[in-house]
């Protein structure tokens, strides 16, 4: 389609709107306003070593004394503060929020006094990825959009922490941001998936992907293997099946893939399948995940549901977790749907003493020549 003639983000959500008659048009305005703090991060990050004029403004005016490491425990980088600040100053005055809730804080944000709050709560991750900014690889930013309850509009009063902890399934809208060779958007407000990439010659996201769709089968799976002495055994025995290939069970071969940034994995998979593995293992009994409930794993759930894909925790869907905190961990698989839910029931079987995991007819655990094969 020429460039012309793609609809632009703006138009896009106007058409969805118009499926609801009754709607109000702040959540096509909301969305709007985290598209337009995308793009400013999207220039912050471009600039690379040289810097940011702007960025160091955002630094100087805003929380100077930002803490060397998050709340996650995490080092902070100076895009992470910057990138959380272009979130907050763009999205927090326009009344459509009563609150928001970053990776970088610890509580949930107010809507300063002077502005009007409204009806949702923003929560993201403003710079997913952000250890691979040194290397120049893409990184990006995540966000959902919920209803805050009807008390808290009723009443007007500041928002709490329980006021975010709603199951995955209650999203409005989800989505990311990467910023990579191209600067691509990818939204889901319940009705499947677009993609829009930034046209930087008229500062407008456009729409490049109408209907994005996750194939049900892959030959590519994405898992930090370095980790692999605390999987549990049903990950375990996937991986071993993949790794078999054409002399294994699942009679392929595989690819594997790990670029340690869930935006650039998740755009990935979006493009082409595949399957994502984070999963629950044993490195810290006192964390029952790596990546982040609200603002990382149901966001980015929610589109892959939206794309026919799955999101699972590899025991139960990731969508139907009842949240129990603004920085709660969990597990996290997605992807390709056939393979997720060939995880899935590798748990439920573990579960059940029924496992029976591929045992290679020729090579041993260390990979040493099983007796009986020798010849």
């Amino acid at each position: 389609m020429p460039l012309s003639n793609r609809r632009t983000l703006t138009q896009y959500l106007i058409e969805q709107r118009r499926r609801f008659p009754g709607a109000s048009g702040a959540l096509n305005a909301l969305v709007l306003d985290v598209a337009l703090a995308t793009k400013a991060i999207a220039r912050a990050v471009s600039f690379g070593e040289l810097g940011d004029p702007m960025s160091a403004q955002l630094i100087d005016a805003s929380k100077s004394h930002a803490p060397v490491v998050n709340v996650q425990g995490e080092v902070q980088k100076a895009l992470d503060v910057v990138s959380n600040e272009i979130f907050l100053r763009t999205t927090e005055w326009a009344g459509h929020l009563a609150g928001m809730g970053s990776e970088e804080m610890e509580s949930p944000y107010q809507v300063p006094a002077q502005y009007r709050r409204g009806g949702y709560l923003l929560v993201f991750d403003p710079l997913d990825g952000s250890s691979n900014i040194d290397v120049n690889v893409s990184v990006g930013s995540i966000f959902s959009i919920l209803r805050a309850p009807q008390e808290v509009i009723d009443s007007g009063r500041d928002v709490t922490e329980a006021d975010f902890l709603q199951p995955g399934t209650a999203q409005v809208a989800a989505g990311y941001a990467i910023y990579g060779p191209a600067t691509m958007l990818v939204l889901t407000v319940g009705d499947g998936v677009v993609g829009f990439t930034l046209d930087h010659n008229l500062g407008e996201f456009k729409l490049t992907h109408p209907d994005i769709r996750v194939p049900a089968d892959t030959q590519e799976f994405a898992i930090n293997s370095s980790n692999s002495r605390f999987w549990e055994s049903p990950v375990k025995r996937y991986v071993d099946e993949c790794l078999a290939g054409k002399t294994g069970p699942r009679g392929k071969d595989f690819n594997m893939r790990w670029i340690a940034s869930l935006v650039a994995e998740a755009h990935r998979i979006l493009m082409r399948g595949g399957v994502f593995m984070y999963p629950r293992d044993t490195k810290d009994p006192s964390k029952p995940g790596r990546l982040r409930l609200l603002y990382e794993a149901n966001p980015i759930g929610f589109v892959m549901e939206q794309a026919g894909g799955r999101a699972s925790t590899g025991r139960e869907p990731v969508l139907a977790v009842p949240p129990a905190g603004l920085h709660q961990r969990i597990g996290l698989v997605f992807g390709s749907k056939n393979e997720v839910e060939r995880i899935e029931r590798y748990h439920a079987e573990a579960e059940a003493g029924t496992d029976k995991p591929y045992v290679s007819p020729l090579f041993n655990e260390r990979s040493l020549y099983r007796p009986e094969a020798r010849v």
